[in-house]
């Protein structure tokens, strides 16, 4: 994620004022038989808990399972902003399980059910509580199904920052960093919870007669006019981190190609955004091409972006697959989020403080392109950086990178700005050849899954052969701006 407007900060996040979404469904299969009452799995059977324990997010996520796979299936009538959804959660039991939650905002349940089962929930905040009859043994794949209606909501931290399902000037949004994706369906929505999913939208046609497109992540399997309505079938077959997920309806311009590598490229465009956009379609392979020469190969089966007309959402995500434009994005922008396929989306923070491994990284990318591109070097943006003269340096001493004080300021000015810092002081002191081995180290060792800072550490002192003890003592962890670069 970054501002598209430097040097403002992208809005911070606040759990208090955020309205609860509307509607949801949930259905569970599992193949273990509950035991009769007093012994066995139903005796033994725990509820899981109501968040995974992440210090600055701490009811998001839950425990006792872990989704292996959502089937989404949304109709949506951009008319009347009504929502109609079935989430099909396919998951794994961690514990024998009595009970277990899913992260859910607003919307109005209809039915849930566990093995075919019906299956009692009720709803506590943001809390689905969903009671199969028998209990879920311990290893045993389970399928969860609920249904849901509504209008979903948007999510309005205290600075006025939005995310959530966010209405537009002709059809709707939905960005997920780091809570809005349970305004639209049901889950585990923390980052560690990784699962491939596929999102069915049906969207009808406009006054005119004209179909909305809808646009998700992963590639388009299945197209289907019925008249009234066209239904499109997205699928990501890599894991993803429920905050990436994303749909867009709307009216776009669709531009279609091929990487040098032959990976497909689908890029949509807001027609509002044609003229300013012009360049995105030619410039996402390139990036592509080049970020995968640095950093290893491209970690998703297609890339892409969704460039819509939103003037004031103020950010951009990087969406799985398809980064998110508010607007035409500039060159640095588009870098920026596109790195993060590699930096969160394939190798995704364990936590949320281990924030600042995507958007260093992904800042350092920027200077990299800056660099490429013949303007300043990456010392001299160091430099700039540590000097406070770059227009993104303000307030990047508040404090360390890897230390941020609450859930709402995971994405501040240290995460990004000195967040790139530490990236350069480690490509310092290892030298070039070790850095960019390093980089494509961890994005091999951990392709599609989660890693934390303990680890990126380990790599670099492992694979440099140096004691880095006092660099990310120092840039990473240190409280105050260093006394000398």
């Amino acid at each position: 994620m970054k501002p598209r407007t430097a040097p403002a900060r992208r809005p911070r996040r606040s759990l208090s004022g955020w309205a609860p979404p509307a509607v949801l469904i949930l259905a569970m299969t599992t193949s273990c038989a509950g035991s009769a009452p007093g012994g066995g799995i139903a005796a033994a059977a725990k509820p899981g808990a109501a968040g995974v324990g992440d210090r600055l997010f701490p009811t998001l996520g839950n425990g006792g399972y872990d989704v292996t796979h959502y089937g989404l299936t949304l109709d949506y009538t951009p008319e009347t902003d009504h929502l109609k959804g079935t989430a099909v959660i396919t998951a794994r039991a961690t514990q024998n399980l009595s009970r277990f939650d899913l992260d859910l905002s607003g919307l109005r349940v209809r039915t849930a059910t566990v093995q075919g089962s019906k299956a009692r929930f009720s709803r506590s905040g943001d809390e689905l509580v969903v009671t199969p009859a028998k209990a879920l043994k311990d290893d045993e794949i389970f399928e969860a199904v609920v249904t849901y209606d509504g209008t979903p909501r948007t999510l309005k931290g205290d600075d006025g920052g939005l995310e959530g399902w966010i209405e537009t000037d002709d059809g709707s949004t939905a960005l997920g960093q780091p809570t809005g994706s349970m305004t639209w369906f049901p889950g585990n929505h923390h980052p560690s919870d990784k699962a491939t999913f596929d999102i069915t939208v049906t969207v009808p046609k406009d006054e005119d007669g004209d179909f909305y497109d809808a646009v998700s992540n992963g590639e388009l399997v299945a197209e289907k006019d019925k008249g009234e309505t066209v239904t499109r079938h997205w699928r990501t077959a890599e894991p993803m981190a429920s905050y990436l997920a994303h749909v867009s309806v709307g009216y776009f311009e669709i531009h279609e190609s091929r990487t040098h590598d032959r990976l497909p490229v689908y890029v949509a465009v807001d027609p509002d955004e044609s003229e300013d956009a012009r360049a995105v379609p030619h410039l996402v392979p390139e990036i592509v091409d080049w970020a995968g020469e640095l950093f290893g190969p491209y970690p998703f089966s297609s890339t892409g972006a969704v460039v819509d007309h939103l003037p004031e959402l103020g950010y951009a995500l990087e969406t799985q697959t398809k980064p998110y434009f508010a607007g035409a994005p500039d060159e640095t922008l588009l870098v920026h989020e596109l790195a993060h396929q590699w930096f969160g989306d394939s190798v995704t923070p364990r936590l949320w403080k281990d924030m600042w491994l995507s958007e260093g990284m992904a800042t350092y990318a920027e200077w990299l392109w800056e660099e490429k591109r013949g303007g300043r070097s990456t010392d001299e943006m160091f430099a700039d950086f540590y000097d406070g003269t770059d227009d993104e340096a303000e307030g990047i001493w508040a404090f360390p990178p890897a230390e941020p004080p609450s859930g709402g300021r995971v994405s501040d000015p240290p995460v990004y700005g000195r967040g790139a810092m530490v990236v350069h002081k480690v490509r310092e002191a290892v030298g070039d050849e070790v850095f960019f081995d390093i980089l494509r180290t961890w994005t091999r060792r951990h392709r599609h899954g989660n890693a934390d800072t303990r680890q990126f550490v380990a790599l670099c002192e492992t694979m440099s052969g140096k004691d880095l003890t006092g660099l990310f003592d120092t840039w990473l962890f240190g409280a105050e701006k260093p006394s000398r670069m």
